[in-house]
C-alpha cells in the first residue's frame, strides 16, 4: 500500500514538473507607446532594458515592445529629446506603459548689441567696420587653412587611430561644406557619450567607432554637401549603427 501511495506521488511530480519549469522561465514582454508633449507619437526612439540590455526601437506610430519583467529599468533615448528612464511595475508587464518625452531645452547665446545706427555715415561707418588689423588677422588665418597639411602632419602615431581596413570613407570634395571629420565630431556632440557609452563603446575609442560606422557604407554625401546633419539622418545613423556594432565587438580576424 505503502508502495502505491509513493507511485502515485511520484507520477504527479513528474507531470507537473514541465508546468513549473514553463511558469518559471516564460518571457514577458512590455508593451508601449512614445508621444511627445503636444500629443504626437514619436518614431525611431530607442528603448533599452538596463538589466538585459536588450534594445528596441519605436515604430512610425511611437509603439515598441521589449522583453523584461517588473523591476527592470527601461531608459528611452532620441536625439533632440530629453532622456528619461522609467522602472517596470507588475501593472506595465498586464497594461501599456505610456511615455512622454519632452524636447531637449537649446541655449541661444545672448548677443549684446554694444552700439546702434546713430544715422551718421561717417560714425556708423568707422563703428561698424572692423579695425585693419582684425581684417589683416582673419586674411591670414583664411590663408592658412587653405594651405594644404604635409601628410607627415596627420600621419597616425604609435597606438593612435588607424582607420579601419576596408572601403574606406570619403573625407568629402573641396565644395562640401563638411567632411567626414566634421561629421564624426558632430554626431559625437549630438548623440553624447552616454549613448556610446550604452553601446558599451569605451569613451576614448567613440570617434573611432563613428568612422568605422561610417566605412561601413552610410550615405552622407547630401550632409557633408550643404553641412547639416538633420534628426532623420541621426536616426538613419543610429539605426546604421545597429547592423555595425556587433562586427566592430568581433575579433579583428572576423570582421
Amino acid at each position: 500500500m505503502l508502495y502505491k501511495k509513493l507511485s502515485v506521488k511520484l507520477k504527479l511530480l513528474f507531470f507537473l514538473i514541465p508546468f513549473f519549469f514553463i511558469h518559471i522561465h516564460a518571457q514577458n514582454y512590455i508593451f508601449g507607446k512614445i508621444i511627445s508633449e503636444d500629443n504626437a507619437e514619436i518614431p525611431d526612439v530607442t528603448v533599452i532594458n538596463i538589466r538585459t540590455d536588450e534594445r528596441a526601437v519605436t515604430n512610425r506610430d511611437g509603439h515598441f515592445m521589449v522583453s523584461g519583467r517588473a523591476g527592470d529599468e527601461l531608459r528611452f533615448v532620441k536625439a533632440g529629446y530629453e532622456r528619461i528612464v522609467r522602472k517596470v511595475s507588475k501593472e506595465n508587464i498586464e497594461s501599456p506603459l505610456n511615455i512622454t518625452l519632452a524636447r531637449a531645452t537649446i541655449l541661444i547665446p545672448e548677443v549684446e548689441i554694444k552700439q546702434g545706427l546713430t544715422g551718421d555715415l561717417k560714425i556708423d561707418t568707422k563703428n561698424l567696420n572692423r579695425p585693419k588689423k582684425v581684417d589683416k588677422l582673419i586674411k591670414d588665418i583664411d590663408k592658412y587653412i587653405d594651405q594644404k597639411s604635409d601628410p607627415r602632419i596627420l600621419a597616425a602615431r604609435p597606438g593612435e587611430f588607424v582607420q579601419p581596413k576596408g572601403q574606406g570613407f570619403s573625407i568629402g570634395k573641396v565644395k562640401n561644406k563638411w567632411d567626414d571629420i566634421d561629421l564624426i565630431s558632430y554626431l559625437h556632440t549630438a548623440l553624447s557619450d552616454e549613448y556610446f557609452i550604452n553601446l558599451k563603446i569605451e569613451k576614448p575609442q567613440i570617434e573611432h567607432f563613428i568612422a568605422y560606422v561610417l566605412a561601413g557604407g552610410f550615405e552622407r554625401q547630401k550632409i557633408l554637401k550643404y553641412g547639416f546633419c538633420s534628426d532623420a539622418d541621426l536616426n538613419r545613423f543610429q539605426r546604421f549603427v545597429l547592423t555595425r556594432i556587433s562586427s566592430y565587438r568581433a575579433p579583428k580576424t572576423q570582421r
